[in-house]
């Protein structure tokens, strides 16, 4: 592998006009043939095999028309000081309003409260809801302009109005300045650690053209293999992190093999063999989590994870091919100043001066077991909140009171009670009954029966008249645990309410339900999921380090990272300490696919960081060093490095907490807290601890396995012997023996 991929780095270096034309050829046709696709879908969330989605798909199929995933508005009124919605005035500017908004051509249906009965019993409060023929991504901005120019005239007549629904939801931001900070912050992070602006900015220039290539292509295919607009953004997020990380990398061993004194081209044969080894393997332990997101079985986050799969694919293709021909172009300037005007001496003082990797290194090989058990006995604190791990997925009552759609979702929970925002929807399917009517009115007074429901709407029947409709509004909000349990209680008592209709069956669906049931699928698949991914990656990292236990504490530790992670977004977001501080108004249930976007990106990350700085401390070993020696030689080369890529995506993943979204906030706080995690408190406390209390044993190999397995050599033990400083006239030179590794 190393000496493969040493001569892909110098032929790299060699030919880089043609490599660096060839890339921007590509993302020039990709870019066209993007320009040229048909527009991506919108988004079509579907989640098979829950009772919800086989509910709404019996509502599309004996309703056809009904544009059951259409677009919807739900206007709510308030009277002003105390006046009633049924006043003269206020009613003439409300039933004004529904007239106007039905005159639109997307429009399906506008319903007048009064008629509908949408009032409360004080009248004070009132909503009247406009549905829409097609979904809310498809709405043409005529149509939003036309029900909100109706809305204002509303308003001018002294009503406090605001809308909720999709219709005209508030787009999230992705963190503004905030974000655009991080960058920024990523940017000198690199500088600082590189002493060059050639340096810090390759791994950027690099990283964007890959997340740009990636992007086009997935424009490109998103007709031919559905793909949504949705579908790119993790591959745009671990696009971005992964090919940062891995030139960073390889720009850094490049820059040591420089101050070795090998010539340019040979410098970059050298990183790419070496450093270029650990960013395939660390590429292909993300694509093995990335693939496995397909566990879950959800047709959205399967095409997430492999379209971000294959944009982590291109970050490792540019990384090797792309890195090393810029590289070329830049061969000096890419060094440090220092470097540039006095080689010899700082070349020297580089491979002998103590750096505060080797003595941080120092201080835990000296004091192991103190620092092994502060790291797990920190983490394990700030695991303990995962205990009451609540899944939902936050809805209106989740933004902040700035929104429409927060004031909303408030006037009618304080107009209707707190369980209208969440009503339940249940689907009768008559065809088997003889009498439909009676069967669905049955099942519709059980239901009302039942503890915990306030109300239960007249049922709607399809034109076949043997299926039926209604909604069931909960005395709890839709977030709370009771209404969950009331969901679960109806679909218990499902089997008694069916034996007296003769025939007819019902399910339980609405947004409400939906979102019940896909947490508990995607809770459900959390282990799976883990499972598959850990298992594939410590395999993968046994080829990598040729030893049983370094995979294995690899795979703990990250665990570790993740549950400490989860726990402090469940402190924040859910049991609400410290929330002011991020601007967090409203706490509950944590997104649904909250864990298995940190699981995936983390672990991604995590690997990373663990190839990197194992592998280094393997390469010392293998070339003599005693086994704590070898950990301090392993901080002295590439903790540094490390610490940098961990800063940077820290910095990127803290812009979206300056986001407005509560979900958005949460993305960006877990995933920079769980890196802070696993970079500094795993592979740079725990790591190094563990490896020195094991010493020799922590390489150790059954014969059998050293036998069955094949020698990838990671670090590049071959290649340095073969090649050694003098560039390739060493090459050479007859090989030295091997040096035992004990």
């Amino acid at each position: 592998m190393a000496t493969f991929l040493y001569h892909v780095g110098r032929l790299a270096f060699r030919w880089r006009w043609f490599v660096t034309l060839l890339w921007i050829a590509a993302l020039a046709a990709v870019g066209v043939a993007a320009a040229k696709a048909p527009a991506a879908a919108s988004d079509g969330f579907t989640m098979p095999g829950i009772e919800s989605q086989k509910a709404f798909d019996l509502l599309e199929e004996r309703f056809p028309g009904s544009a059951a995933d259409g677009a919807s508005a739900r206007i709510v009124f308030v009277a002003p000081n105390g006046e009633k919605v049924t006043a003269t005035e206020n009613k003439a500017a409300i039933e004004k309003l529904v007239d106007e908004a039905s005159e639109s051509s997307q429009v399906a249906s506008a319903v007048d409260p009064f008629q509908a009965k949408a009032v409360s019993k004080d009248a004070t409060t009132a909503y009247a809801t406009v549905s829409f023929k097609v979904p809310a991504a498809d709405l043409t901005d005529a149509s939003k302009k036309h029900l909100e120019s109706a809305i204002d005239v509303a308003r001018d007549a002294g009503l406090t109005i605001e809308v909720g629904g999709d219709a005209l939801a508030t787009q999230p931001s992705a963190g503004g300045s905030a974000e655009a900070i991080g960058i920024a912050i990523a940017a000198l992070v690199l500088l600082i650690t590189f002493g060059s602006l050639a340096a810090a900015g390759l791994p950027l220039l690099t990283a964007i053209l890959g997340v740009g290539l990636s992007m086009a292509s997935i424009m490109a295919l998103s007709s031919a293999f559905g793909l949504s607009d949705t579908t790119g953004t993790l591959a745009t997020m671990l696009g971005l992190a992964c090919g940062i990380d891995y030139a960073l990398f390889v720009v850094s061993r490049y820059r040591e093999e420089r101050a070795k004194g090998h010539d340019p081209r040979e410098a970059a044969g050298m990183a790419a063999g070496t450093a270029g080894s650990a960013v395939v393997f660390a590429g292909l332990t993300v694509v093995i989590a990335l693939a496995g997101l397909s566990v879950v079985g959800i047709p959205l986050l399967t095409k997430m994870g492999l379209a971000a799969a294959g944009a982590v694919l291109v970050s490792v293709l540019i990384c090797l091919t792309l890195v090393p021909a810029v590289l070329g172009f830049w061969a000096n300037a890419v060094l440090s100043r220092g470097v540039r005007r006095n080689s010899r001496r700082s070349r020297r003082k580089q491979q002998q001066t103590e750096n505060g990797g080797s003595r941080w290194a120092r201080i835990v090989v000296r004091h192991p077991l103190p620092v092994l058990l502060l790291g797990v006995a920190g983490l394990g604190v700030m695991a303990t909140p995962v205990m009451d791990l609540q899944l939902g997925m936050p809805g209106d009552e989740a933004k902040a009171t700035s929104t429409t759609e927060r004031r909303a979702y408030d006037a009618l929970a304080e107009g209707f009670g707190p369980g209208f925002n969440g009503p339940l929807s249940i689907v009768v399917d008559a065809k088997g009954s003889d009498d439909a009517k009676s069967a669905v009115a049955r099942i519709s007074k059980d239901i009302a029966a039942t503890d915990g429901v306030v109300s239960v709407s007249p049922a709607r029947f399809n034109q076949a008249g043997d299926t039926a409709v209604f909604s069931v509004t909960p005395s709890t909000a839709p977030t709370d645990e009771k209404t969950k349990d009331l969901v679960q209680t109806i679909r218990d008592e499902r089997p008694g309410i069916e034996s007296k209709t003769s025939g007819a069956s019902f399910e339980v669906t609405g947004k409400t339900a939906l979102d019940i049931d896909v947490a508990e699928k995607v809770q459900s698949a959390l282990i799976p999921y883990l499972a598959v991914v850990v298992g594939l990656a410590i395999v993968l990292l046994l080829l990598v380090f040729r030893s049983l236990l370094v995979p294995l504490k690899a795979a703990l530790g990250f665990l570790l990272s993740v549950l400490a992670a989860l726990g402090a977004v469940v402190a924040v977001f859910q049991q609400g300490h410290g929330a002011e501080l991020l601007g967090v108004e409203t706490t509950g249930p944590i997104m649904s696919m909250m864990p298995i976007f940190l699981v995936g990106i983390v672990f991604g990350l995590a690997m990373d960081y663990e190839v990197f700085l194992v592998s280094r401390m393997r390469e010392a070993y293998v070339h003599g060093d005693g086994a704590k020696q070898a950990v301090v030689t392993g901080f002295r080369h590439s903790a540094r490095v490390v610490v940098a890529a961990a800063l940077i995506m820290m910095a990127v993943f803290s812009g979206f907490i300056g986001a407005g979204e509560s979900m958005i906030k949460m993305i960006g706080f877990g995933l920079a807290i769980a890196v802070f995690f696993d970079a500094f408190v795993v592979r740079m406390a725990i790591v190094p601890a563990i490896l020195s209390l094991l010493g020799d044993k922590a390489w150790y190999l059954p014969r059998l396995l050293d036998r069955l397995l094949p020698d990838i050599d990671v670090e590049g033990e071959k290649l340095s012997r073969r090649h050694p400083v003098g560039g390739t006239d060493a090459a050479r030179r007859p090989e030295p023996e091997p040096v035992s590794a004990r």
